[in-house]
């Protein structure tokens, strides 16, 4: 079975970056976080949510942490703006001082934390009293339509497959998982919601091509096949995958959000 790889910036940006962005847009403003506070990325990866935070949030200082020095080299060499600093570190033991941040936020990247209650215990530490935690994770086993054809073709093909399968193996992708999940890390005003948005792809090689970036669950399991392996679920995915009359391909890709108060 495949090795999870997460290095490639330019790569991941491609397969899921883009589409946080635009996640990032409607999940800043629903925190409604005053300007002039300090903001904590954890799990920032290329620098989505942080330029979003720079670019809608006035803040007076955002920190991105995470663990991949290749992201880290994407972000910093994308983000120029003084008020952003980028370092290396992992939700379990982040590198900040306690209640040093007013608002700390994580997109796409809690449920790949090996001990979720230990990252949100985290959180809680560095947050100010009454500051804002907050997170989004993909709805892997309903609406994150574009990887949800993918793993579902996958299993077609290769009933292992199903052992990498994000939609069973984070039951924490699901609001009620999130609001327990906050409510145990003794976060309060706990709330969760759903964003929609829609991933629409010029024709079928878009759709296809940046699952072979390698970057993320289904391309490191996808380039982790044999060519023969690799052309089945593409095919079947030519088959399954819903296209309109002009080959474009209009999906729904959906966050679970939660948000607390320390």
């Amino acid at each position: 079975m495949s090795t999870e790889t997460w290095g490639s910036g330019a790569n991941y940006e491609a397969y899921v970056g883009r589409w946080s962005r635009v996640i990032a847009r409607e999940f800043i403003p629903w925190l409604a976080v005053p300007a002039a506070k300090r903001w904590l990325d954890v799990g920032c990866g290329t620098g989505a949510l942080t330029q979003t935070i720079l670019d809608v949030a006035a803040p007076e200082a955002v920190t991105g942490v995470d663990p991949s020095e290749g992201f880290l080299a994407h972000a910093r060499a994308t983000i120029t703006d003084p008020r952003a600093r980028f370092l290396v570190g992992d939700a379990r033991a982040l590198p900040i001082e306690s209640e040093s941040c007013d608002a700390i936020v994580s997109g796409l990247a809690l449920n790949f934390v090996p001990d979720t209650a230990r990252a949100l215990a985290e959180l809680a530490r560095v947050t100010r009293p009454d500051g804002t935690v907050a997170v989004y994770v993909w709805d892997y086993a309903g609406e994150m339509q574009f990887m949800r054809y993918f793993w579902d073709a996958a299993a077609a093909v290769d009933p292992q497959a199903r052992e990498l399968d994000e939609g069973p193996r984070f039951p924490i992708c699901h609001p009620d998982a999130l609001e327990r999940a906050f409510s145990e890390a003794h976060l309060r005003d706990v709330t969760t919601r759903a964003i929609d948005i829609a991933t629409t792809f010029r024709d079928f090689d878009d759709y296809w091509t940046p699952f072979l970036g390698g970057q993320g669950a289904a391309p490191s399991y996808l380039m982790s096949l044999d060519e023969q392996q690799r052309v089945a679920i593409r095919e079947r995915l030519r088959a399954t995958v819903p296209a309109a009359p002009d080959g474009s391909i209009a999906l729904v890709a959906r966050v679970w959000a939660a948000r607390g108060v320390r």
